[in-house]
């Protein structure tokens, strides 16, 4: 169930076929969920409540053929690896991995693996992936690291369009947003030709803060039993099939930042709050290959500045509704230490926002 299924219409815009990061063409998305065992916390052992997630950015090889990309910090508590690149040269070149705080380097490695398998005997790789994280330490073992060079493969190789599974699953399963069960939400809108998609990893926010569509609906519920419950961060991946510059797609991602503060989110100083945007519009960049011969010059198409502010606003709005999307999609989950975060009831949310009611 989404906020749709339940009424709840977030701003104006038009979404695409599936509203969801995958309307953008060639864009995919994977999960591996891991769940196991109940009880008391034992490091190495479980509970296990965390996964990975993989976007892979086109229907080509991510690791050669690169596309224009920005990237935007709202708070710098977290890590996204691969970013020294991506901001100095403004290019992606690997498909994107989410999933817990400590298992970050293992995500890491085994795309790089992925890439090494994919040049055969004798090839050379040349990578730096990225890899984004929030913390699920509340529900997760997060320090036994579960996640597994083989989840990571998984989730790649499971990389479909279409609807994305939403919620509990992937990187975002462990994952608690406003006090309540969090993770992985997504959304998209049709703009003037074009078509831009977000999918989130929730993390992040404070009960009391939680607003919908402009109405303040935190302080209307149960206050949360959460001890540190804005204790965590959110991921946010932009992708548009518009044709934009890198110093464009930094500028696009920067406003999904305005999408977390209609929710409620603040950028705490113990949130990790970073958005990446990448654009589909210029697919003839020259190859990310070590032993590639690049031309002297080459061409791409480029959207005027002046029509940028269309892009924003459905950044903003798809943003909103991808974090809404992830709170009603995510059930009750019980964790390490049996701790128990609590789903947002979606008709309880759709009735709070009806007026009379």
């Amino acid at each position: 169930m989404r906020a749709r299924d339940f009424g709840i219409v977030i701003g104006t815009g038009t979404p695409g076929e599936h509203n969801a990061i995958t309307d953008v063409p060639g864009v995919r998305v994977g999960h591996t969920t891991l769940i196991s065992g109940s009880g008391p916390r034992v490091v190495g052992e479980g509970p296990v409540r965390t996964g990975v997630t993989v976007i892979v950015p086109h229907e080509g090889s991510a690791f050669d053929e690169p596309l224009y990309a920005g990237l935007h910090w709202l708070n710098g508590n977290g890590e996204i690896t691969g970013m020294a690149f991506l901001q100095d040269f403004g290019l992606l070149a690997s498909p994107i991995g989410l999933t817990n705080t400590g298992s970050v380097g293992v995500v890491r490695d085994a795309l790089v693996e992925i890439e090494v398998g994919a040049l055969g005997k004798g090839g050379r790789a040349w990578s730096l992936p990225v890899v984004g994280e929030t913390w699920d330490g509340m529900l997760n073992d997060i320090d036994g690291r579960h996640v597994k060079a083989a989840h990571v493969r998984e989730a790649y190789e499971k990389a479909a369009s279409g609807p994305v599974a939403e919620g509990a699953v992937g990187g975002g399963t462990g994952m608690i947003c406003h006090g309540f069960k969090g993770g992985i939400g997504t959304a998209s809108r049709l703009v003037d030709g074009y078509t831009v998609g977000v999918l989130v990893q929730a993390n992040h926010g404070r009960r009391e803060r939680l607003t919908v569509n402009g109405v303040n609906v935190g302080r209307s519920l149960p206050a949360s039993a959460l001890s540190d419950e804005e204790a965590g961060s959110i991921i946010g991946i932009v992708a548009t099939d518009a044709p934009l510059l890198p110093h464009q797609c930094r500028r696009v991602a920067q406003r999904a930042g305005l999408g977390v503060a209609r929710t409620g989110g603040a950028g705490e100083n113990s949130s990790g709050d970073g958005f990446l945007c990448f654009s589909t519009g210029n697919r003839n960049l020259p190859a990310n290959a070590l032993d590639a011969a690049p031309p002297r010059t080459f061409q791409v198409t480029v959207l005027a500045d002046e029509y940028l502010d269309p892009l924003f606003y459905a950044v903003i709005e798809a943003t909103e509704e991808a974090i809404v999307n992830a709170l009603v999609a995510a059930e009750t989950m019980t964790g390490a230490d049996d701790l128990t975060v609590t789903g947002l009831d979606g008709r309880l949310l759709a009735e709070m926002l009806t007026p009379g009611k």
